[in-house]
């Protein structure tokens, strides 16, 4: 069996996690794909700071007004079919009680034999609408790392909610992976951004075996990258700097690049960002 198990947790939320609404929009793309029912559900008043996150209003089938507060849900699938099970952890990043917060889906994981966790998320990064969506992935599990060849994350500052999910399901010996899509920056007026949703979807793919249905958001993809085309055709400035953008980019990808080559594009793309390539963690 793979090490991420048979049952495995996918979590994404709303806020500073979610550049370009990639990540929650990859879950929308996993709960449209079948059945799900509520496994656990927090009591928002724990967690929410409604001047923060703020409750909103509208109509429901019948006419009648009603009021929807923020929240945050693990769902499980309704039915098993072949290989693992993907259940879904979404909603909005608290703001209090991180720990609490995470303890509580930790232990609701744990109820249920979750045998896994993965964590979706999106930043934004100085990389060229026009290639492939990177995405980074990492995981401080050696076992999960050995077994699907990802990288193990350096990176030390400030963190979301996602990384303090992946460290308590560590702790309570669940394996962890996290995939992080770049999102191009200038673009973030633009959202959402399905091409970034279905670079996260094809690599959960990669990693846990489970797919699900693509074509619409490969059609809204194409669709995305050709309105900034049109956009980039009307602004010389905007053009210039995606060539730019391209250059690093194919220099970075380009089997015949030498090595200083290689690092001279990633220093200007630190220099650029002003951290590393997981500053969202």
């Amino acid at each position: 069996m793979d090490v991420l198990g048979s049952r495995i947790v996918v979590a994404a939320f709303d806020g500073w996690n979610d550049a370009g609404e990639a990540a929650s929009r990859a879950i929308a793309a996993l709960r449209q794909d079948r059945e799900y029912e509520v496994a656990h559900a927090i009591d928002p008043e724990l967690y929410f700071d409604y001047q923060y996150t703020r409750p909103t209003t509208g109509m429901d089938a019948d006419g009648r007004r009603r009021l929807t507060w923020p929240d945050a849900t693990l769902w499980r699938p309704t039915t098993t079919g072949e290989g693992p099970e993907l259940w879904l952890l979404t909603g909005s990043e608290p703001a209090r009680a991180w720990k609490s917060f995470a303890a509580e889906f930790i232990d609701a994981a744990l109820r249920d034999d979750v045998t896994g966790f993965v964590t979706l998320g999106a930043m934004l990064s100085d990389v060229p609408h026009t290639r492939p969506i990177s995405v980074f992935a990492s995981s401080q599990n050696e076992a999960v790392r050995e077994a699907h060849g990802l990288e193990r994350s350096l990176y030390e500052g400030p963190v979301g909610i996602l990384s303090v999910l992946e460290f308590s399901a560590e702790q309570a010996g669940i394996p962890t992976a996290g995939l992080w899509a770049s999102v191009p920056h200038y673009v973030a007026s633009a959202a959402p951004s399905p091409k970034a949703t279905l670079a996260l979807l094809d690599r959960l793919e990669e990693l846990t075996g489970v797919g699900t249905e693509r074509e619409a958001l490969r059609t809204d993809a194409l669709a995305w990258e050709a309105s900034i085309d049109a956009a980039a055709a009307e602004d010389d400035d905007m053009a210039e700097y995606i060539r730019q953008l391209e250059r690093t980019r194919d220099t970075w990808d380009s089997p015949d690049a030498s090595g200083d080559a290689i690092a001279q594009a990633f220093e200007r793309y630190l220099r650029r960002r002003g951290d590393g390539p997981d500053h969202k963690r």
